[in-house]
């Protein structure tokens, strides 16, 4: 079955919803680039559940009507990210419990729950963006050994991002802050023990930042270009600790010219 018009609509999904995923999809090889794009889209998909669902339940029945597809027990002919997702699973030999691991961890999403730790995070990182990092590089060069250097690139890559999204959590009820970092329930409440929390964040994402980098797995061979995304959490960090930020107001972006700077930059540094 031609899939083009499917792969073309992860293509447009991703460029709408995950810019930088999709600026990082630009440095890759144009024959393997819609494949990558299409695992991208399938989480953007499953990320934005809790957004669309009314209530938790509607959730979990969109996150079981994908675990049907991916178990092979529901056809994916009039939804495009899934077609063009089982399309890259063939071709690849992706495992899919890998996908469906990544489905369980997002539960968490859809309810006001609060992380309990430190590595409570680090293991929802390493489910859910770890995995698209760890199947990215196997589509680039399935021969790859790549396993370290995923988890730590998840977990850099995934804390970065809810820091960057804690306006959007607060408001919406939901926090990623561990309990153990920070004990109170509202993150208004106490600012000084809010700013050490998002502080010993920001220093986690970072040690697993310097683990990616030390890693030859993510500076050699083809594989090591399923890693670019997470070049832009320095700069994002560093976003977050100038003078007047506040981690409940200030949004935290990066002009597109600077983000695409940033990948060529990472790209040319790869072997």
């Amino acid at each position: 079955m031609d899939r083009t018009a499917d792969y073309a609509h992860c293509d447009a999904l991703l460029r709408r919803d995950d810019k930088d995923r999709w600026l990082a999809c630009l440095f890759l090889p144009g024959t393997l680039r819609p494949h990558v794009m299409a695992l991208y889209a399938f989480s953007d998909e499953i990320a934005s559940v809790r957004q669309r669902a009314r209530e938790p339940i509607l959730g979990e029945i969109r996150f079981q009507w994908w675990r049907d597809v991916l178990h092979g027990e529901r056809g994916a002919d009039d939804a495009p990210v899934a077609g063009a997702l089982l399309d890259t699973i063939a071709r690849f030999s992706l495992p899919p419990e890998k996908l469906v691991s990544l489905i369980d961890a997002r539960l968490f999403d859809l309810y006001d729950a609060p992380m309990p730790s430190v590595a409570a995070l680090e293991a929802y990182a390493e489910a859910t963006a770890g995995q698209l990092f760890r199947l990215a590089a196997l589509i680039l060069d399935p021969a790859a050994e790549v396993a370290e250097a995923a988890r730590h690139a998840g977990i850099a890559y995934a804390v970065t991002g809810l820091l960057r999204g804690l306006p959007w959590q607060v408001a919406a009820g939901q926090t990623y802050v561990p309990r153990e970092l920070y004990a109170g329930s509202d993150l208004r409440a106490d600012r000084a023990a809010r700013d050490a929390a998002l502080a010993k964040l920001r220093a986690l994402a970072r040690r697993h930042l310097a683990a990616l980098a030390a890693d030859p797995a993510a500076r050699t061979g083809l594989a090591a270009a399923a890693f670019l995304p997470a070049a832009l959490c320095e700069a994002y960090l560093r976003q977050m600790e100038k003078p007047g930020y506040d981690p409940l107001v200030t949004p935290i972006e990066l002009p597109q010219w600077r983000r695409q700077w940033l990948l060529w930059r990472a790209a040319r540094q790869i072997d």
